[in-house]
């Protein structure tokens, strides 16, 4: 994968239109989610997978170290409008990797978040195309779905506390449908 597919930045403007305040939101996405409509998460996955390109070196990991990994669907009344990726290293153990493991269908920004003791890296963002690895997982997870050819995307660290977790969200296009969501904050 070229360096272009995936080049993560930290700013973004009025080119992400409609999705500004959300990308740049510092809170909880997961709270600005709930306050909107029915939330819900659906786990698509949980295991200890190869790290992705971008997330080694993001995470200080060797290319193809197993890490524990953990997909899901935050949905908005039934609705998915974003796609999830975490990622954290396997070594060395740390408490969290219990709370990790234990989430099953819950958010794990709601985990994150009601701990001040974990401190959130700044957000970095990325605009998506069909040959990223992340933009290619987010259109598996909704197999009949028809995706734009660019989702935008953004991530974050938190630790240290829990040990280096980094929260990738891909916004999908039906986030655009909850103007409730989107008119929360303005850019």
């Amino acid at each position: 994968m070229s360096r272009a597919l995936s080049r993560w930045r930290s700013h973004v403007g009025k080119e992400a239109g409609a999705l500004c305040s959300l990308l740049r939101e510092r809170g909880s996405l997961t709270l600005r989610l709930r306050a909107a409509a029915e939330f819900s998460v659906r786990r698509l996955h949980q295991r200890a997978a190869p790290v992705l390109r971008d997330e080694a070196a993001r995470l200080k990991a060797r290319a193809g170290e197993m890490v524990w990994t953990r997909e899901v669907l935050l949905c908005c009344d039934g609705q998915a409008v974003v796609f999830a990726r975490s990622a954290m290293l396997r070594h060395p153990r740390h408490p969290f990797d219990l709370d990790f493991a234990a989430l099953q269908n819950r958010a794990l920004g709601a985990a994150l978040f009601a701990d001040p003791c974990v401190l959130r890296s700044p957000l970095e963002f990325c605009r998506l195309d069909t040959r990223a690895p992340l933009y290619r997982r987010a259109a598996q997870s909704l197999p009949d779905a028809v995706l734009p050819p660019r989702l935008w995307a953004r991530r974050s660290c938190f630790g240290p506390k829990a040990k280096g977790v980094l929260v990738t969200e891909v916004f999908l296009p039906a986030v655009l449908h909850f103007q409730k969501i989107l008119t929360a904050h303005r850019c």
